[in-house]
């Protein structure tokens, strides 16, 4: 008698509503789906990728953001999780890393893939031929990085080659939304009716996950709560930096010269995210570039500061025997009865700095935190400029074109070291990047009168948002405001 082994089957269930149906019945050349944030406009699009997928043999995917290491915390999260955790426990779809001609990507049995990839670094992805796309928050793309795209749907698999898309509203100047309203991209509106998670759709009211999900989105403010509460596109009222435009802005990283000088800006927080960014300035222009950042909230100033010199400058030390450590490293690279018996006695070790060292780092000196930061790093800060409106003014004037055409500000893509996951499902800001388009004016307040011809009522940008902002204006305050002499008349 042969014996029968039971095998348990994997069934993978996923059942569309509403505009979310939608998804799957566009044939459209290009679909952009938006709506606010919670709607499950990204689950679906995944959705829609992994059945065509597996439905056809051969089939060539894409998942893109606009930088690779984004991806991680978002669409791939969910696609391993959500949507094809059934198919990879039974290996069905296996992982491949990649290699030096081929991207990372997701293998079927049947022969059908999914590569993954940023247009930060496009050079793989884009030498390959798509029958669908999926570019999750592809208001992050350049309209280059979208057409770009377009051209490489031709592999003919499906009946159908698509660029798929999604995003939670931005302005109704965008690009994207003036391409749609041309009709060249055709558009799908979600609303949070379409993710039973939030919304039970036989009741039509909300379920308990959804009243603690919306309640958030309720406490926005301003344009923030149109967009990813009502899914409205809109601009901000008052914007301050009128000249800010994510597309000059923003320039693709590269090597910084040893020669340039390295500045870091620091703006304190806790509850509010605490922001260091490191700057390099050209000599031979004096353009300033923002090449890597720490935005942050709920981490003490001591572990900050050690978070931060870790990241570039990491400690080692050396036992008896010659043998090398580095103090962050929760084991020893090589092991030795000295070299344990030196951790347990916690060597300090020597940093060892990977780039230059700043030679400035502007910081808030009202805050007690700038003590903190000099215990911990032992390094010296210098008083930031902080007079609000001459610094927005400095600012405002850097985004302007130099002589060569260019900005005299830019952030390097890609600079954040770290996404607060917290700030971002509160709909907050996890980047200075972010701040710009929703920093804006604060309503006037009641004037009271000294004398006929002056007053006390001076417009100020609100407190909201404005860290990575204020880091920024310490920056370029320093290099483009004269500090005023202060006078004091004894008597």
């Amino acid at each position: 008698m042969v014996p029968v082994t039971a095998v348990a089957e994997r069934v993978h269930i996923y059942r569309p509503i509403g505009r979310n149906l939608d998804v799957f019945t566009d044939r459209s050349a290009e679909v952009l789906v938006s709506g606010p944030a919670g709607t499950g406009k990204s689950r679906a699009c995944i959705e829609k990728v992994h059945g065509a997928c597996l439905a056809t043999p051969g089939v060539a995917a894409l998942i893109v953001r606009k930088t690779r290491e984004s991806l991680g915390s978002t669409a791939l999260e969910t696609y391993r999780k959500f949507v094809a955790h059934e198919a990879i426990l039974s290996g069905e779809v296996r992982f491949f890393g990649g290699n030096a001609e081929k991207p990372a990507q997701y293998r079927y049995g049947n022969g059908s893939t999914i590569n993954i990839g940023g247009m930060d670094k496009p050079d793989k992805i884009m030498s390959s031929e798509y029958d669908i796309v999926y570019a999750q928050e592809a208001t992050e793309l350049t309209i280059d990085d979208w057409e770009a795209i377009t051209t490489r749907l031709r592999n003919g698999r499906l009946s159908f080659q698509q660029l798929l898309a999604d995003c939670n509203p931005g302005p109704p100047t965008h690009w994207l939304k003036q391409r749609s309203d041309e009709g060249k991209t055709s558009l799908i509106i979600t609303t949070h009716r379409d993710n039973p998670i939030l919304v039970n759709p036989r009741t039509g009211e909300e379920t308990e996950r959804g009243r603690l999900y919306l309640s958030k989105l309720e406490r926005l403010t301003g344009h923030r709560k149109r967009r990813l509460l009502y899914g409205e596109w809109v601009a901000a009222d008052g914007v301050v930096y009128e000249n800010w435009d994510k597309d000059l802005h923003v320039c693709d990283p590269f090597p910084i010269p040893d020669d340039w000088p390295r500045f870091w800006s620091i703006d304190f927080g806790y509850r509010n995210p605490m922001v260091v960014q490191h700057w390099a300035q050209q000599p031979s222009t004096g353009r300033l570039y923002c090449y890597r950042e720490y935005y942050r909230s709920k981490m003490l100033v001591e572990h900050f500061a050690k978070w931060v010199l870790d990241d570039i400058a990491p400690a080692y030390w050396t036992c008896n025997n010659g043998h090398e450590n580095r103090v962050a490293d929760d084991a020893v690279f090589d092991t030795c009865a000295e070299c344990y018996q030196q951790r347990e006695a916690n060597q300090p070790g020597i940093r060892r700095w990977s780039e230059r060292q700043p030679r400035k780092i502007l910081v808030d000196h009202d805050a007690e935190d700038y003590m903190t930061w000099k215990l911990h790093t032992g390094l010296r800060t210098t008083p930031a400029h902080k007079d609000v409106l001459e610094g927005v003014q400095a600012v405002e004037d850097r985004l302007l074109p130099m002589a060569d055409g260019k900005p005299g500000l830019l952030f390097m893509r890609g600079c954040e070291r770290y996404v607060d996951v917290e700030l971002r499902e509160r709909g907050k800001p996890t980047s200075t990047v972010q701040e710009f388009p929703g920093y804006t004016w604060a309503p006037p307040p009641q004037t009271t009168t000294i004398s006929p011809t002056q007053d006390r009522t001076r417009e100020l940008p609100g407190k909201a948002d404005d860290h990575g902002l204020d880091a920024t204006r310490y920056l370029v305050a320093h290099f483009d405001l004269k500090r005023k002499t202060k006078l004091r008349v004894a008597g």
